[in-house]
């Protein structure tokens, strides 16, 4: 009877253990994929200026958060920029800092939300309201830290960099102004993209996320 109880007392410790080795197998490769992104990015003109341009590194985050939790798509948009930050910075780690930030509060709302009741419709609102979250969070971060980071880093006026969104939009005023109007709803447009993506590839991923045969 006691070595019957040993028995049943490691076969879940065996589980437990063989699920977070899965757990961090996936959120391995779920940031190299994301890194990967990081370097497919590309300006859409008359939209945003050319400096600001449109990557979905932000997806494999996505897909972390719904398939193993929102900490792992933290985990994952900390891992990426890490990378990022070691092999190819060129902002001094600023940029690296605002991306995790952006990439940590998308994938923790909506990682959260779809958390709480694991359904479809959960996790498009999770989805939604995490990108809305980051298009907010947007503003104080490039208005505090990233263009004054960038102003000292590459030694441009900021009156200079106003003026590119002025060529889109000559009634636009300040940095705020052009904050609310440009990159809060670009954060917001981006952060939808992914969510569409996300929704259309997670069933045929579900397999690999979830260590399913």
């Amino acid at each position: 009877m006691q070595a019957n109880s040993e028995t049943k007392t490691a076969a879940p410790a065996r589980t437990g253990g063989r699920d977070q080795v899965r757990k961090l197998t996936v959120t391995a490769m779920l940031s190299a994929v994301a890194f990967v992104l990081m370097f497919l990015d590309f300006p859409i003109p008359m939209i945003m200026p050319s400096f600001v341009k449109m990557d979905f590194s932000d997806l494999p985050e996505l897909l972390g958060a719904f398939a193993l939790g929102p900490m792992y798509g933290v985990l994952i948009s900390l891992i990426k920029n890490l990378i990022h930050l070691l092999l190819a910075s060129s902002t001094g780690g600023v940029g690296e800092l605002c991306n995790f930030l952006f990439g940590a509060v998308f994938a923790w709302v909506a990682g959260f939300v779809y958390k709480r009741n694991k359904t479809r419709r959960s996790a498009v609102l999770g989805a939604v309201l995490g990108a809305a979250a980051m298009a907010i969070v947007s503003i104080p971060l490039n208005y505090f830290l990233t263009y004054p980071a960038y102003v000292v880093i590459y030694g441009m006026p900021l009156d200079a960099i106003i003026g590119m969104y002025q060529a889109i939009l000559p009634s636009v005023g300040g940095l705020l102004e052009c904050l609310v109007i440009f990159n809060m709803p670009w954060t917001l447009a981006k952060g939808l993209l992914d969510a569409v993506l996300c929704m259309l590839i997670y069933k045929p991923l579900s397999p690999i996320l979830h260590g399913r045969r």
